[in-house]
């Protein structure tokens, strides 16, 4: 029986439709789809039942459940007892900035638990070099943070998250595929901005107008400027993640700038050398499904 067919029935279940499962295990749809058929045919049975937008699990697939639970517990637990020194501690312990607490760790932390049931998880928030301190003073187990170089700590790429322009709906910006850096310094913008290099690119822009760009709120927070932006208050640059719902619901709009592009935001996941190593295999592994890049 495929392991990878009752992950994604486990998966369905814990986050209640086809589509949440399959952002989360970083497939298409139509893959999650095939495996749940795959499932079925393997048990001669049908283990959900679509009422228009609702999915309900049958009778058979209730009584499939814990069976699938156990058996994807029991084939991590073996692959910890092969490598014993890759086994996770009973207390996970992450250190992340603010934006990746507000966007990221919700994504992971239930798949996680989906996974380890035993383990239990201590969150903190902070900026980059506290996160790296915290590290170095075996505080955390795990940090993710900027790109940061330390001779002590091992830094592996985690995502890369693209900059963008944000427009509120009904915004004149909407539709025009020729949008100029003028155009958008004459606009009120609400400006975030979290000390990092790209966003000095953004900067630079707007260096050879002749008049400079009309900043009327200047932030250090993405969730107000979010905020600010679906206020209507104007319009401004932010990380992909801090907006997908809304983009998702058509209440703020991404304006192509081939100025800006290429320009993004990238975290990075940090621990000690030679310690809790198997914790970037765990988090790389859950997030980076079919290669996926955000």
């Amino acid at each position: 029986m495929n392991i990878e067919n009752i992950e994604a029935f486990v998966y369905v279940i814990h986050y209640g439709s086809f589509n949440k499962a399959a952002d989360v295990l970083f497939l298409s749809q139509p893959s999650v789809t095939a495996r749940i058929q795959s499932l079925e045919r393997e048990l001669d049975c049908k283990l959900f039942d679509r009422m228009g937008k609702q999915l309900h699990l049958t009778e058979q697939g209730r009584r499939y459940l814990p069976y699938a639970q156990q058996m994807l517990q029991i084939y991590q637990k073996s692959k910890q007892q092969m490598h014993p020194n890759k086994a996770l501690p009973n207390e996970l312990r992450i250190g992340c900035t603010v934006s990746v607490s507000n966007y990221m760790i919700p994504e992971i932390l239930p798949g996680l638990k989906a996974l380890y049931p035993d383990i239990n998880f201590k969150l903190s928030t902070g900026v980059t070099d506290d996160i790296v301190c915290k590290l170095l003073n075996k505080e955390i187990d795990v940090g993710f943070v900027r790109n940061i170089s330390h001779p002590n700590i091992e830094s592996v790429k985690f995502y890369v998250d693209p900059i963008r322009l944000y427009v509120y709906e009904g915004h004149p910006f909407i539709g025009d595929p020729s949008v100029s850096i003028e155009a958008i310094a004459h606009q009120p913008l609400v400006f975030f901005e979290c000390g990092a290099l790209d966003w000095m690119k953004i900067h630079r822009v707007f260096e050879k107008l002749e008049q400079p760009p009309n900043i009327q709120f200047q932030v250090d927070n993405s969730e107000t400027a979010r905020k600010l932006i679906l206020r209507k208050a104007g319009i401004g640059f932010l990380p992909g993640l801090s907006v997908r719902h809304e983009v998702q619901t058509n209440k703020l709009f991404e304006i192509d700038i081939p100025e800006i592009t290429g320009t993004a935001l990238q975290t990075n996941i940090i621990t000690l050398h030679g310690e809790h190593s198997a914790l970037l295999e765990q988090f790389q592994q859950l997030y980076e499904r079919e290669k996926l890049t955000l």
